[in-house]
């Protein structure tokens, strides 16, 4: 059986990275983002990077460290989110930026992992999203062109891992992070816990590990990006 668990992130990542990979992370924000990995990627000096995620966080902690150290080339993302420097670098022309709903975005992640090169979606028609893409009409209604995601490497945060890379995933934490796990050509995890193996119902498996090569386990700091305080 081959091991799976690594003793840190910068071991987990070993011999994977290298300038101008594509990567996809899973999170939303700050909310299940991959912050070892992510750390571990800057500290390694990965430059040129295309990061698949939902957004890009914020300024100082999580795949934002990445753009503030103009270590990222290209963002496909869904939107700016609080992150001043994503939208600072985007709007000078320093970042190139693709745009994607987060429904297709998530499914072109799923889509890729699924081995399924493209599909159709109403969604964007109309827009600027779907410029350049190929159109094409059913029972009535445009759709375009959506190209399945398959990037070099995957990286997730998970609550519980076992020792085959198992994963279960904690409520919103889940978001992005089960469709980013199957898109990577390798797919790294970390996570709060590592368990024996045999420890989850099958059933309640979210990711299996068949998808996962590396898991690693550390703490985590689990920020949050807002506070909503409402008067008495």
């Amino acid at each position: 059986m081959k091991k799976k668990v690594y003793e840190n992130a910068a071991a987990a990542l070993d011999g994977l990275l290298f300038d101008g990979m594509s990567i996809a992370a899973g999170g939303f924000g700050l909310c299940g983002i991959p912050e070892l990995l992510i750390a571990a990627i800057h500290d390694a000096g990965t430059k040129e990077i295309t990061v698949a995620s939902n957004n890009c966080g914020v300024d100082d902690f999580g795949l934002g460290v990445l753009l503030k150290d103009r270590r990222i080339r290209k963002m496909i993302s869904s939107y700016v989110g609080e992150n001043a420097e994503f939208m600072r670098q985007y709007l000078s022309g320093e970042l190139e930026l693709e745009f994607n709903p987060q429904g297709t975005l998530a499914e072109r992640m799923r889509a890729g992992g699924a081995g399924i090169p493209g599909f159709y979606t109403r969604t964007g028609v109309g827009t600027v999203i779907a410029e350049g893409k190929e159109h094409k009409e059913f029972d009535g209604e445009t759709y375009i062109l959506e190209r399945g995601l398959v990037v070099d490497l995957a990286i997730v945060k998970a609550w519980k891992g076992d020792e085959q890379g198992n994963l279960v995933y904690r409520k919103t934490a889940r978001n992005f992070n089960p469709n980013a796990a199957t898109c990577g050509r390798i797919c790294v995890a970390e996570v709060e816990e590592i368990v024996p193996l045999g420890s989850f119902d099958p059933d309640c498996i979210h990711t299996p590990g068949i998808f996962v090569h590396r898991i690693v386990q550390g703490p985590h700091e689990k920020r949050i990006e807002q506070r909503t305080i409402r008067a008495a």
